[in-house]
């Protein structure tokens, strides 16, 4: 239970984090320079008035300085991620596979926020994590894979594994690329970003081929239908509303990590 609060405090610090990127990186804005600042004012936050939940609850959800109301994205981030990285640690133990979960939480509350926010999904997310999720495919093996009928077992689990995050995040990619062409020569527009397609790199490089697939499966329906829903109900022009695609992988994507079987065997020896 220790480990795993400490966990969640590391997690409302690593939200705190996200949240700086999921406004920054959209902007082509450093994530290091300045110092946490209101949009509205421009005024440099204090550092007590930073502290991840504390202070939004403090300042009753308002700049200091110029009373501007701070987005609730803030704390749900913050919130989101403290709790995902304590059930995980909580569930699985503070170990390796625990870690790579963790990351990978990390990573697709990044670019659920950003692609709901600014309908963008910036590269340091995607293609950063799918260079991270293949190194840790080295340090956390698959359990099993597509790649693992095909690759001689001479390679050994750890060249199989980091083979696999190779396959899941080119296939997996290129498939939805190619189903994103076929859809603009047809429709005569775009339906797919190119960030979508990265956004599929990176999770094929975590949860290897048979996740990747199932991620754009499921996170195609659930675009399909909440998607409509919301258009339905706010009124929008199907034709020219433009879906936050990467906001339904990205969902996808952690609820097959976490709660499917086979999804969560992919990420390496979780409990069954």
């Amino acid at each position: 239970m220790l480990e795993a609060a400490l966990a969640a405090l590391l997690g409302l610090l690593i939200g705190s984090f996200l949240n700086v990127c999921i406004y920054r990186l959209p902007r082509d804005l450093s994530v290091v320079r300045p110092r946490s600042f209101c949009p509205a004012c421009n005024q440099t936050v204090a550092w007590y008035d930073n502290v991840p939940l504390l202070s939004y609850a403090v300042l009753g959800g308002r700049c200091r300085h110029c009373g501007k109301a701070i987005p609730a994205r803030y704390p749900m981030v913050e919130l989101l991620t403290a709790a995902l990285f304590f059930s995980i640690v909580l569930s699985f133990g503070a170990g390796l596979a625990a870690l790579k979960l963790c990351i990978f939480s990390a990573l697709l509350i990044g670019l659920i926020f950003s692609d709901l926010e600014a309908r963008t999904l910036p590269d340091e997310f995607t293609l950063g994590g799918a260079v991270a999720g293949i190194a840790l495919a080295a340090a956390v093996p698959f359990d099993a894979g597509t790649v693992f009928l095909l690759i001689p077992w001479e390679w050994g689990r750890t060249g199989r594994s980091v083979a696999e995050a190779l396959l899941g995040a080119t296939v997996s990619s290129g498939v939805l690329w190619v189903v994103g062409t076929l859809y603009e020569k047809v429709r005569h527009r775009e339906g797919l970003g190119l960030g979508d397609v990265k956004m599929v790199a990176m999770v094929g490089a975590f949860l290897g081929l048979y996740g990747a697939l199932l991620t754009v499966v499921v996170g195609s329906l659930l675009g399909s239908v909440l998607g409509l829903l919301y258009i339905v109900i706010a009124r929008k022009k199907a034709s020219t509303y433009e879906l936050p695609f990467g906001t339904f992988l990205g969902v996808a994507a952690l609820g097959i990590a976490l709660l499917s079987h086979p999804g969560a065997r992919l990420i390496g020896h979780l409990p069954e």
